[in-house]
């Protein structure tokens, strides 16, 4: 067996520091999931450090949507675009970063609403989402599962597979921005 993995904070470094050059007011934010979701965290760890290498007094706001593997985690896009709302209107961010699945594409559309930017997740979010909810997509962090998968099955057909934890990051194309 293998098990894939990645380092969602070196893909969530490259969306901060996109974030931090198109931020005019100095504050972004990023909305999780849940706190129990170890990747989203690497998410934002990795977005904070990464604006914070461009501008190192750069405000980053995050907050969860809940604290739980419910529906309302990963699944609720009409949640998440009130959350993200009550979000942007409290903390004044003009760069908003989604990782929260399903629910993270409300986030999106409360940023495109509210007429600033959106960092998606995991795939190009530009292209999955299409017009008009893609409007104000600057980036997204991406797992490029299709180059691990890939890298995975060459290796087992050359016989050069090893079995157990692979990660995936930026030295192997196991991560990038869109």
């Amino acid at each position: 067996y293998t098990s894939l993995y990645f380092a969602e904070d070196q893909a969530g470094y490259l969306a901060g520091i996109v974030a931090a050059y198109a931020s005019k007011a100095n504050i972004i934010g990023a909305i999780g999931g849940t706190t129990l979701c170890a990747s989203c965290v690497r998410y934002i760890q990795g977005y904070e450090l990464g604006a914070k290498s461009i501008k190192p007094n750069i405000v980053v706001k995050s907050s969860y949507v809940t604290h739980d593997f419910s529906t309302a985690a990963f699944n609720d896009p009409a949640g998440g675009k009130v959350f993200a709302e009550t979000f942007i209107k409290t903390n004044k961010v003009d760069v908003l970063f989604q990782v929260a699945g399903k629910t993270g594409n409300g986030v999106l559309e409360a940023a495109c609403e509210n007429n600033i930017y959106g960092i998606g997740v995991d795939v190009d979010q530009w292209l999955s989402l299409g017009a008009p909810a893609n409007a104000c997509i600057i980036t997204s962090a991406e797992k490029h599962l299709e180059s691990a998968v890939n890298q995975a099955i060459l290796a087992f057909a050359a016989g050069k597979f090893i079995a157990g934890d692979q990660l995936f990051n930026a030295a192997n194309d196991g991560i990038g921005a869109s």
